[in-house]
């Protein structure tokens, strides 16, 4: 188990625009040959969008965005004519395969705060296409075949244990709370990267958390 913290993110966006940005993996200007990617994940960065922040049309291809909204409300829009307004509990995917642009803004009031997470696919090329799932609960695990993927979201009152799925690579990033997790005490933006997992379990403290797990296949 390969344990990253919080504080030793890259730090990205612009601040001066509202736009703050921590960067899990290798990313821009903050290259890292030894941290390119993790199973099928190249990607996991927190985004903090003040209101009437954010992403100005930019393009993606060959990737899969996956979105986890922690606080507010995301609006996408992209080049497919899709407009969206993502909230907590929520999971949207972009495959932006042969090629797609799109917007992210926080056209609200208050403060945004979301997990994107992009995956490689297994094979490159094809259709863009566009999901939002309302509300995922615990035990239905959102699938993403295009990346040989599965996302597990784990809510957990205090004290609650949970089993991490046994699998060639688990990526699990602690979203609220902290978890004890093969003996590390993970807090929020904490992440853990294990790889031939068996019977491994997460175990959450003296209140209530939350965290995101992806069980990749191996190659």
């Amino acid at each position: 188990m390969d344990v990253r913290r919080s504080g030793e993110r890259y730090r990205g966006g612009d601040p001066a625009a509202g736009i703050e940005t921590r960067h899990a993996f290798s990313f821009g200007s903050h290259y890292d040959p030894d941290n390119l990617r993790f199973g099928a994940v190249i990607a996991c960065n927190e985004e903090r969008l003040a209101p009437g922040a954010g992403f100005g049309e930019h393009p993606h291809s060959h990737t899969e965005i996956v979105t986890w909204v922690v606080e507010g409300e995301l609006t996408h829009r992209d080049s497919t004519g899709r407009e969206t307004v993502v909230r907590p509990g929520d999971v949207q995917r972009l495959s932006a395969a042969s090629g797609v642009r799109h917007v992210e803004r926080n056209d609200g009031s208050v403060p945004l705060v979301f997990l994107q997470m992009w995956l490689a696919p297994l094979e490159p090329g094809g259709e863009p296409s566009y999901q939002v799932v309302r509300g995922i609960a615990d035990s239905t695990p959102y699938a993403l075949p295009e990346a040989g993927a599965m996302l597990h979201v784990r809510r957990l009152a205090a004290g609650e244990r949970t089993a991490v799925p046994d699998a060639a690579y688990v990526y699990v990033h602690v979203v609220r709370g902290v978890v004890t997790l093969d003996g590390e005490d993970l807090g929020p933006g904490d992440a853990a990267r294990l790889t031939g997992t068996e019977d491994v379990a997460a175990v959450a403290a003296d209140a209530p958390a939350e965290l995101l797990l992806w069980e990749m296949r191996g190659a």
